[in-house]
Parts: C-alpha cells; structure tokens; sequence
C-alpha cells in the first residue's frame, strides 16, 4: 500500500501529556530476562520493524528493527478495519447512527439509490462489522479495490459471492461501505479527520497517513499509518473498557461488544487457538488466556490480554503472499513470549 496525504500534528500538546510512561519490566510483575530474550528473538524475523509491550498503563518493553524509529509512521494495514469499528461506537454514543441492525440501504440511501439492485443493500451494519455479511471477497484483491473509480457505486454493484459456513468471511469490498456511511453520519467529513477528532486527539496521537481511494476519500478497510507507540494506545483503551489513563475515549459496552465473538472465524495464526471474530477484532486464546487482536496483513498486531492487564503491538514489512503464514506465525511467536513473560 502506498499512504498518502500527511496529517498536520495538531494534537502535539496532547501528544507530550498522554504518551507512555515506561519502567522496567520486572516493576509490573514480568519476567525481564523473558523480556530481553523475546526482543533480542525479533533480530531473527527479518520483517519485523518494532515490537512493544505495555502492562498496567505501562510501556515495559520496547524495540525497533531494520533501521526502523520510534518515531517513525508504520503502516497498520487492516488494524484500520479496528480503528473504524471504534468510531462506529462512537458514532452509536452520540446517536449519529442509530443501531447496528440499520442496513445499508438505511445509511447511504443516496448511494443505494443509483444502484438500486445491490446485494449490499438489506446487509445491515452489525454483519459488515462481524464479517456475517454472508458474501466473499479474495483479501488479496484490496490493492485492485482501492484502485477502483468511484469505489463505493463499484462495491455497490459486485455480485453476490455466497460462502460456505460457518458464513464469516474477511470481506473488504463490505467493510469498505464504513466510510461512506461514518462520513454520512458526520455531515460529509472523512474517515482521517473524524478519527482526528474523536479518537486520535484525545490519546494525543499527533500525527498519522491514511491512504486514500481514488476518489480522495480515506479507505476503511486499510491503509492507515501510525506510530507504534500510537498502536499500542489503541489496544490499551479497549483493554481498558475504553478507557486512556482513566478517561473514557470509547464506551464501555461497545468495547465489550467489540470484543465479544460473534463465532468462528476461519484464519488461523499459531500458536493462538479458538479463533473467532467480533466487531472487526479478532478474539482467541493465548497460553490459556483470552485475547482479542487487530490484525493486519504481514502480522500488524494490536494484541490485549484482559486478564493480565497487558497490551503488545508489532510492525512489520508487508511480505509476498506466500511468505505470509509463516511471517504471521512468527510474530505471533514472539507476542506469545510476552504474554508468558507476563503470566509468570
């Protein structure tokens, strides 16, 4: 993916009141030698650019890779389908869209209008957020979507594609319609200025990319770009029950929502098992505890651990496909270190 159209750091203030605090790993109950030992492993995973762990609001361990810096903006790639679930929640709190069960055709009437016959039509926003939409898409066709003209009439007249059960499907030409209808709900702002205001600022998030469809318009289903750091924000607040250093960003049910499977999902990465999805978060277990994951392509992970109070984030170059599997499990490996460095 190629992001586009740097954003102002307006939130800098913000940023130098709200950025982590960091402290030895051993001062929050993890096992430093564990610690040491996982981020010295990440030289092995040629790909990986930075992995970083925070527990009980704390940064305890962090590391860059390839040349890679702190400060700098790291492509998340489908962590954006996360970042867009959470402004659907914020979009519900303040009542600009009403309920889950609204379809499409309810959201982006103007757009329905023109292509009146669309199978995207009566899909409502709960199944394009819990990926029950019950249509397919190839996940490597995105860089084809986003190149497409007049992107939402085009994902408006793809046929239905069916998928077999257990009906989940990764489907971004669906998740793609978030954008439309989030800027709808906004009265015509985009998904990178919403997100700015509502999301971004509060967690003194500075700066980002977004990379935008041809139209202009800032793509739902990937292409957003952040800091580390700033990833890892993301996975503390719904850690957290939406909350950033006691303040409430997200409510607290959505988050429960959010993080709540609404079955199986049918991607595997190891060593996590009992995979499912929720709304546009992947959930499971890790060395017995319960999970849930952003996840983009090439293992971008915004990982939480509920019950230890720990949150992990990673970067990594996007890979050719058929070096993906092994590219996600590897980092997943790592993550799973920390999350036994954790439990003791």
């Amino acid at each position: 993916m190629s992001p586009s159209r740097a954003t102002p750091a307006t939130a800098a203030t913000a940023a130098t009141t709200t950025d982590w605090q960091s402290a030895p790993p051993e001062s929050q109950g993890m096992q430093a030698a564990a610690v040491a030992e996982t981020l010295q492993s990440g030289e092995g995973v040629p790909a990986l650019r930075a992995l970083l762990a925070a527990r009980n609001g704390v940064l305890v361990a962090e590391r860059y890779y390839g040349g890679a810096r702190a400060d700098e903006l790291q492509a998340v790639q489908s962590v954006t389908k996360s970042v867009c679930s959470m402004l659907v929640g914020l979009a519900l709190r303040d009542g600009r869209i009403r309920s889950l069960d609204e379809t499409v055709a309810q959201l982006i009437p103007e757009a329905i209008a023109e292509v009146p016959g669309s199978p995207a039509a009566a899909l409502t926003l709960g199944q394009i957020l819990s990926g029950r939409t019950g249509l397919g898409f190839e996940p490597m066709r995105f860089r084809e979507l986003a190149a497409s003209r007049q992107l939402v009439r085009h994902v408006l007249s793809r046929p239905a594609e069916p998928v077999p059960p257990p009906g989940w499907s990764y489907n971004d030409a669906m998740v793609a319609l978030l954008a439309p209808i989030l800027s709808r709900a906004h009265g015509g702002e985009n998904l990178s200025t919403i997100a700015e205001r509502q999301l971004f600022m509060p967690l003194g998030i500075a700066s980002h990319r977004w990379q935008r469809d041809r139209d202009g318009e800032p793509l739902a289903p990937g292409g957003l770009v952040l800091r580390p750091r700033d990833l890892l924000k993301l996975a503390a607040v719904m850690n957290d029950g939406g909350r950033w250093r006691g303040t409430e960003v997200l409510p607290e049910d959505w988050v429960a929502d959010s993080l709540t499977s609404r079955g199986p999902a049918t991607w595997r990465v190891r060593p996590v098992s009992e995979i499912g999805y929720g709304l546009l978060w992947f959930t499971g277990r890790l060395h017995g505890h319960r999970v849930a994951w952003g996840w983009g392509y090439g293992a971008q992970y915004a990982l939480l651990v509920p019950d230890l109070k720990l949150v992990v984030a990673t970067a990594a170059t996007a890979p050719p496909p058929a070096a993906l599997v092994a590219q996600n499990d590897a980092v997943m490996a790592l993550v799973a270190r920390l999350v036994q460095a954790a439990a003791g």
